[in-house]
C-alpha cells in the first residue's frame, strides 16, 4: 500500500491493537488466577471477550472492504480464552498489515447496517472516521475498563502507549 491516507489508518489500526495486546498482557500478568475472558463492567455489558472481538472487527472489517470482500464479523463466543484474544488480535494486525489498495477506494460509499433494517451510507474516509475509529476505541477502552476495574495495573500510558516514540524530555 503506497498511499498516505491508508498508510495513516493502517498505522493507527495496528497501533492500537498492539495497545489492546498489552493490555491484555497486563491483565493477564497480575490477575492470572481469574477468568478474564468473561469479567464485564456491568451485567448488561459484554464481556471482555467480546469487547476483544468487537474491536478487532472494526480494522478487520476495514481490511475486507478494502479487498472488495464481504465482511466477516468475528462472533464474540469465538474468544473463549486469551489466548484466543491474543490470536484474534495477532490476524487482525497481519490484515491490516496486507491491505493493498490506494486512497481511491476512500471516495467509494459503503453501506453500513445499522440493525433491524436500517443502514447508513458514507464516503470510505467517513466510514473510517466516523465509525470504525470510535468503535475501535469504545472496545478498547471497555477492555481497559474492565482490567481496571479488576485491579490490572494499567493507566494512562498503558492506554496510550503508542506515543512513546514521541515523548522528549526537556534539558
Amino acid at each position: 500500500m503506497s498511499s498516505s491516507k491508508l498508510q495513516q489508518i493502517q498505522h493507527i489500526f495496528v497501533s492500537r491493537l498492539d495497545t489492546l495486546s498489552h493490555i491484555l498482557q497486563v491483565g493477564q500478568a497480575h490477575l492470572a488466577d481469574r477468568d478474564l475472558i468473561n469479567e464485564r463492567l456491568a451485567p448488561d455489558m459484554l464481556p471482555l471477550g467480546a469487547q476483544v472481538a468487537f474491536a478487532c472487527n472494526q480494522p478487520r472489517g476495514f481490511s475486507q472492504w478494502c479487498a472488495g470482500q464481504p465482511i466477516d464479523n468475528i462472533d464474540p463466543a469465538a474468544v473463549a480464552s486469551l489466548e484466543d484474544a491474543h490470536a484474534l488480535i495477532a490476524d487482525t494486525r497481519a490484515r491490516v498489515l496486507a491491505i493493498a489498495c490506494d486512497d481511491a477506494q476512500l471516495d467509494e460509499i459503503k453501506r453500513i447496517g445499522m440493525g433491524k433494517g436500517r443502514y447508513c451510507e458514507l464516503p470510505g474516509d467517513q466510514y473510517v472516521s466516523e465509525y470504525l475509529m470510535p468503535n475501535l476505541y469504545f472496545h478498547i477502552t471497555a477492555a481497559y475498563a474492565i482490567l481496571r476495574m479488576l485491579g490490572a495495573p494499567v493507566g494512562k500510558a498503558d492506554f496510550m502507549r503508542y506515543l512513546a516514540a514521541h515523548i522528549r524530555q526537556d534539558g
